[in-house]
């Protein structure tokens, strides 16, 4: 795909993080033995991936504004336009030495994501997307899934951690769909969730209690490559309520009558 000159930087970015990243994962298997263990050195490279992202983009685009994991929000003279950054998404798989990570990137106009870049660079995957004209990954254009059976399907979400309140939700989403399709995975990256939704490899996901940045490149490869977005809670707006719904167009209808259903 020939993509605007805003997509072009942003798969620039991503490029110059992951390659950043990449060599730091490598470093962690060594860290994994140590006395201090690698929760702090990890901490440096996520921070060190932000920075190149926002140097990157914020060089080139100066009045954007900005709404980065680990930097905050910063507006721009530009208020139409900001970067939407997560630049190290899968960071406990990071810590453990799981090759199974992502740098997010996302360009929102006017409160729409227009642009979207996930960079799975252990894998050498890129997965891109721009309003109108398509999702892809590396040279191959994507399309969700054609699964039209329930029990042929096979979803993804992010199982809460750490005492969160949407434990008890998700549990109970776990216990009605997995009687009726083919199984849920959990592989802790929700950027790449959304993105192997985009490409077919799942036919849905979901998650409650999940912020923009990790979700909104994702949104547009999922939407670029025909497939549905919304939030868990009907009515509401996925970036407002903080949960997203991403199915193949035939998924979306039984998914969401299963996670909107009274407690």
């Amino acid at each position: 795909m020939q993509g605007s000159a805003n997509l072009n930087l942003m798969i620039k970015a991503a490029r110059k993080a992951g390659r950043s990243l990449v060599k730091d994962f490598r470093e962690v298997e060594n860290l994994q033995v140590s006395a201090k263990g690698p929760g702090d050195f990890v901490s440096r490279a996520d921070r060190e991936a932000e920075r190149i992202i926002k140097d990157e983009l914020r060089g080139a685009r100066p009045s954007y504004g900005w709404l980065g994991e680990e930097t905050g929000e910063a507006d721009g003279e530009d208020p139409t336009r900001r970067w939407i950054v997560d630049p190290l998404d899968g960071t406990t798989n990071f810590l453990h030495g799981l090759p199974h990570w992502a740098v997010s990137i996302a360009l929102e106009h006017k409160g729409e994501v227009v642009a979207g870049v996930i960079f799975d660079a252990a894998k050498d995957e890129l997965f891109y997307a721009e309003k109108g004209l398509g999702a892809y990954m590396n040279d191959t254009r994507l399309r969700v899934s054609g699964r039209r059976n329930m029990i042929e399907a096979i979803f993804a979400t992010g199982v809460p951690f750490g005492g969160r309140s949407t434990l008890p939700a998700t549990l109970q989403d776990l216990a009605r769909l997995m009687p009726v399709c083919a199984g849920v995975r959990r592989f802790g990256s929700a950027a790449l969730d959304l993105a192997y939704v985009a490409a077919g490899r799942y036919d849905g996901y979901w998650e409650r209690g999940i912020n923009a940045w990790d979700m909104a490149a994702g949104l547009i490869l999922v939407k670029e490559a025909g497939g549905f977005v919304g939030a868990v809670r009907e009515g509401r707006e996925i970036f407002e309520s903080g949960s997203v719904i991403a199915t193949n167009a035939e998924m979306f209808d039984p998914l969401t009558k299963i996670l909107r259903q009274p407690a």
